[in-house]
Formats: C-alpha cells, sequence, structure tokens
C-alpha cells in the first residue's frame, strides 16, 4: 500500500502543465493553459490545465483529474502504477510499507534492471531504423505493402541485416550478458562448456522489425517479418523481465488516443495488420504477439474503452482464436461493456481486405460483428444437432461452463434465455437446472435471481468475513475525514443508497480523485452485477483476496468514522455531500471559464449552463430535511 502523505506530497511537487505537456500541445491562455484534448477528438481546444489548481479538464467530454489521474487515463496506467510513473518523472521514491528492507532492495535492484533492459532494446531500435532507411530492398517492401514513410515512423519500423553480428555495430561489448537477457542475441555454449567458446549470434535477421511498447512507451521486444519467403514468418522476441506475450498488445501504445476517439479498440492477429490499418485510417487496431488472447490482455484493453472487437480470419484456426477470446473475454463481459467478433472471408485478412475493397467495406463489416451473447451461443452449439434432444441436452452443457464464467447481471440473464430458447426450454426450467439444489425453494435458500446462474446461490451467505467495526455511540470524525470519506464509509454500511443516486451522482463519484474515484467506480460494477448488499457481504468483498490493496485500506481508514445515521437521515446525508461535489464541479468549471482566454463558442455556451447549475444547487442545499412523522 503507498501511503496518503507520500501521495499528497508527490501531487504537490509534481507539475501538472509538465506531465500533461509532455503529451498534448500547450499554449498559454490567460492563467490557464489550453489544447486540443487527448481523450476524444475536437478541432478547438476545450481543454484546460489549470497550473493553480494542479488539475485539467476539458469542457467537451468532461474528462478532469489532477497528474496521477491524466496517467491513468492517458496511459492506461492502475493507480499505483501511475503514482510510480509520476515518482518517476519528479525524482521521489515510492515508499512501501508492508515490505521489508530487503524486499525493498530487491524490488529496486529489479525495477534498475528492467530499465536497463528497455535501454538496451531502445538503442536496438534506433539502430534498426538507421538499417532500414539504408536498405532499398527493405523499403521496397514496406512500400509494396502500402505503408507510408509517415506510419513507418510512427511506428518505428526497422530492419535487421541479413547478417549473424549485426548489433556488434551498435553495441560495444557484443558479449554484453545484457544483449542475451533482452533476447536480442542468442548464445549457444561449447559442448565443453567453456565460456571463451561460446557462439553469439543475432536472433533477428533479415527481417523488418517491429517494436513492441509497453502502454508508457519503453521498448520492450520486437517482432520481425521475413521480407521474403521462410520460416517463421514472424519471429518474437522470446520471454524476458520486460516482456511478456500474455500481457502486451502490440499496437496499443501506438493507438491509444484513436481508440478513445472511435470508442472502440479492433483486435487483429499480426503486426502488419495493425500498421497497414493505421495507414487506412484504424489506428485503434493493436495484435496480439503470437500467442492466444489471454484474460489479461481483455483486462488491459478495458482500461481504454468499453468496446472491443476481435477481428479473425473464417477459417478453422480463425473460428478456434475467436474461441479463446471469448473465453477470455467472459470474465470481464459486465452490462456495460460490449465484445463483438468479426469473421472476414477466408482469402482475407484485415490488411488485404482494406487495401482490396477501401475503408468503407471494412467499416460496414465492423457494424456487422457478431455480438459476445450471440458468439457464445454459437460456439455453445457447435457440434449439436438442434433437431433433437441429445444435441439440444449437450448445447446445454457445452454452454453452463461459459456462462458461469459471465459476471452476474442483465447480460447474463439474457443469454441464458437465449439459450433456453435454442435448446426449446421454458426459461424458468433452465434456471431451475442451473440453480443450485441448496438454493431452490423449499431447500434452505432463496430463489436465485435469473442473473445468478451457477454462483451458489445467496451471494450474502457466503464465506464469513472480517466484522465490521462498529461504534458504540456517535464519535467524531477522525482528524482528516472529509466528506468523500464519510461518503464510502456510508455507501460500505448501506449500499443500496448507491441505487438510490442518478446516473450523473454516480459519474460524479466515480470521477473523483484516487482512491475515492475507482472505489466508488468498482461499487458502481458490483451493486449494477449483484444488486445492493448487505454490509457484511460487502466487507467479504473487500476481504477477498484479489482486492485492491487500496480499497482495504480505505475502508479500514474510514472504519474511525462515528455510527451510521438511521432511516433517512443517511439518505439525506449521502445527498447533501452528492450536491455540494457537484458545486464544487461547478464551481471549478467557472473558475477555469474565467482564468482562460481564447475559448471555443461551446466553451462560452458552458458557462451560462454552469451558472444556471449553480443557482439550483444552491437552491437544493438551502432546503430543510423532510423528517416524517
Amino acid at each position: 500500500m503507498i501511503p496518503t502523505g507520500f501521495i499528497h506530497d508527490l501531487l504537490a511537487r509534481a507539475d501538472i502543465v509538465e506531465v500533461v505537456g509532455r503529451h498534448v500541445q500547450l499554449k498559454k491562455a490567460g492563467i490557464n493553459h489550453k489544447g486540443l484534448c487527448p481523450f476524444h477528438g475536437e478541432k478547438s481546444p476545450s481543454f484546460i490545465v489549470s497550473p493553480s489548481r494542479q488539475t485539467y479538464h476539458c469542457f467537451g467530454c468532461g474528462a478532469h483529474g489532477n497528474a496521477v489521474g491524466f496517467l491513468m487515463e492517458h496511459a492506461g496506467l492502475s493507480f499505483p502504477d501511475a503514482v510510480r510513473e509520476l515518482a518517476q518523472q519528479v525524482g521521489m521514491t515510492v515508499p512501501e510499507d508492508d515490505s521489508s528492507p530487503a524486499e525493498r532492495e530487491r524490488a529496486a535492484a529489479q525495477k534498475q534492471r528492467q530499465a536497463t533492459l528497455t535501454d538496451v532494446l531502445a538503442k536496438a531500435c534506433d539502430h534498426y531504423r538507421r538499417e532500414l532507411r539504408g536498405n532499398p530492398r527493405a523499403i521496397d517492401y514496406l512500400k509494396r505493402r502500402g505503408l507510408s514513410g509517415e506510419i513507418a515512423g510512427r511506428f518505428g519500423l526497422g530492419y535487421a541485416p541479413d547478417g549473424w553480428r549485426s548489433l556488434a555495430s551498435a553495441f560495444p561489448r557484443y558479449d554484453d550478458p545484457l544483449l542475451e537477457e533482452s533476447g536480442l542475441v542468442i548464445a549457444k555454449p561449447s559442448d565443453d562448456g567453456n565460456e571463451a567458446d561460446t557462439r553469439r549470434y543475432d536472433r533477428f535477421r533479415d527481417r523488418i522489425m517491429f517494436p513492441i511498447r509497453s502502454v508508457q512507451g519503453e521498448v520492450i521486444g520486437f517482432g520481425g517479418r521475413v521480407i521474403d519467403q521462410g520460416e517463421p514468418k514472424y519471429l518474437n522476441s522470446p520471454e524476458t523481465p520486460v516482456f511478456s506475450k500474455g500481457r502486451e498488445l502490440y499496437g496499443l501504445f501506438e493507438g491509444r488516443s484513436a481508440i478513445r476517439q472511435r470508442g472502440y479498440v479492433l483486435v487483429v492477429e499480426g503486426y502488419m495488420d495493425v500498421v497497414a490499418l493505421a495507414q487506412s485510417g484504424f489506428g485503434n487496431a493493436v495484435a496480439t504477439l503470437g500467442t492466444a488472447c489471454t484474460a489479461e490482455h481483455v483486462q488491459k484493453l478495458f482500461r481504454f474503452t468499453d468496446s472491443v472487437v476481435f477481428s479473425f480470419d473464417g477459417d478453422a484456426a480463425g473460428r478456434r482464436a475467436a474461441g479463446r477470446a471469448l473465453e477470455a473475454s467472459l470474465p470481464h463481459a459486465t452490462d456495460t461493456r460490449t465484445v463483438r467478433f468479426l469473421f472476414l472471408p477466408p482469402e482475407h485478412d484485415p490488411d488485404s481486405y482494406v487495401r482490396e475493397l477501401g475503408a468503407e467495406a471494412f467499416e460496414a463489416c465492423i457494424a456487422q460483428a457478431v455480438p459476445l451473447s450471440r458468439q457464445l451461443v454459437e460456439v455453445a452449439a457447435e457440434g449439436c444437432d438442434l433437431a433433437a434432444a441429445e444435441g439440444r441436452a449437450r448445447l446445454v452443457a457445452q454452454a453452463r461452463p461459459l456462462v458461469e464464467q459471465l459476471p452476474d447481471g442483465v447480460l447474463r440473464a439474457q443469454i441464458v434465455d437465449a439459450l433456453a430458447d435454442a435448446a426449446q426450454l421454458a426459461r424458468e426450467d433452465l434456471r431451475r437446472q442451473w440453480t443450485p439444489r441448496a438454493a431452490q425453494p423449499g431447500r434452505g435458500g432463496a430463489e436465485a435471481s435469473p442473473g445468478s446462474v451457477g454462483r451458489g446461490g445467496d451471494r450474502q451467505a457466503s464465506r464469513p468475513g472480517p466484522p465490521l467495526p462498529r461504534a458504540g455511540g456517535r464519535r467524531p470524525l477522525a482528524p482528516m475525514a472529509s466528506s468523500l470519506d464519510r461518503a464510502v464509509w456510508l455507501l460500505i454500511q448501506r449500499s443500496d443508497l448507491w441505487e438510490q443516486l442518478d446516473h450523473e451522482a454516480h459519474d460524479l463519484l466515480s470521477g473523483q480523485d484516487a482512491p475515492y474515484g475507482s472505489f466508488f467506480a468498482w461499487l458502481d460494477r458490483l451493486v449494477h452485477d449483484q444488486g445492493a448488499l448487505s454490509a457484511r457481504a460487502l466487507a467479504d468483498e473487500l476481504s477477498a483476496p484479489d482486492q485492491i490493496d487500496e480499497f482495504r485500506a480505505l475502508a479500514r481508514r474510514v472504519a474511525q468514522f462515528h455510527e451510521l445515521p438511521v432511516g433517512d437521515e443517511a439518505r439525506h446525508e449521502l445527498g447533501v455531500i452528492v450536491e455540494r461535489l457537484r458545486l464544487q464541479a461547478v464551481q471549478a468549471e467557472l473558475e477555469l471559464l474565467v482564468g482562460t482566454d481564447g475559448l471555443s463558442e461551446a466553451a462560452r455556451s458552458r458557462h451560462a449552463e454552469l451558472l444556471e447549475q449553480q443557482r439550483q444547487i444552491k437552491a437544493r442545499l438551502a432546503r430543510p430535511l423532510a423528517v416524517p412523522p
């Protein structure tokens, strides 16, 4: 857990103008800075960075936050990773409370090792790019594939010469162990184990080189494609301390802005597909790295968008890959996310399809992509004769392990209904078949909801968790407690209050600085998927081994607060907190507008809206609590 005091010190030392300015071209505008928003497409600047408030705000899409929040949103980092990234930028060391000095020393050494490896890989990338500029054959190959110099430069494409020791000209020591550890050089020891006789040679030879970058933009590996004929067609870097194929996606760093602007990410199978699609205007494409799509891939993608489209060839191999992508997506397929599957004709991949038929035709194909719900039913029905009872029974049996991976919610319930229709079963009968006997009416448990198939009945009767702190009387708030702390405490005790808030309030709370915003977003998903939980059940969720440490720490800290108000008092108190947050947000926007010159017409019209909102909120806050007799 990162101490809260350290985060406050970090934000005080960081300059948000400098942090944002690394990624957005900013111009001075009064006391603030303005630029084109990196989170949505716009032609007139509505993105404001305030040095005095150390925040950013977009009047077009509503994006808002501090320096840590910007790194989370722009780079897709988790909260701890964003804190560490910002700390590194300002020269601070993140303390690790729960680790021993030896563990911290090992972590520091590992981090230094990783930084050294990325430096080596970056140097190799520069070498390959220089070699490309001097090789007409490689340049001609890229031109034949329809790629411009601009796209090649954007993705950092290069060329590995057809020689055994090309990298010897880029590094002073070809026998440097880092070259082997980074995967650039292969070392084959002699039969007698004599180090002096070890044979070393370049891993990549006579290949177009595609540098693989982390979401922070660091080179962590390479993919190499043969120019003419040869095997393997693609060659990837091996697993290293900085590169794992099961976690990384090619083109994600380059495609972040396009993903946000288009509203979805397109997952394809090859490096060339990504680059060729970017050339044709589809900069939102990424590719897995010679491996099947994993749950970690999907989780990373959902940091940037709520919509994923998988594109596969229409042959048997493409269908198998789609099946693996489906299984990887199921645990993350909540009611607010969409996953679709695009199957191209067997004779085409995305690159060839766009080049032959054009971008509009490809866009039309994407619009017709198969939704996850239909794909799941089709996968479950594979090999089933639905005209026979045995085939329909097999469909249900094959579908159940897939459905059980879905989060509880409306989507899951609707897929269960679709499977019941396909199996010619009454929907209630299928739900009953998939409900554990102990949870069925008359068997000592409550009837499961349609969306709780295979989850073991009542969620609130699950494993016991640690007791929630209870005060014997009303105690004052802790000295450093805030209204957000109080809101967290109220909602931990009464998660049903979340359902009574409107969507605007949900967005407002979820948009607060970490860890509050992240906690409220997690609570929103939890309540949406499972309904309101008792305080005990919510404590169980917070104590789960896979839970985020910051959430557990936040819950422990707010436990210092006084006892929950009774009845409507709790609802009223939470409502007041939300209204005050709304007022703060409105006043913050007004201050930005007043202190910024040369804003767009949309921003000026926003000023009038904000003044009216301010008046309405103040009027609501002035109303007394109506206490029933």
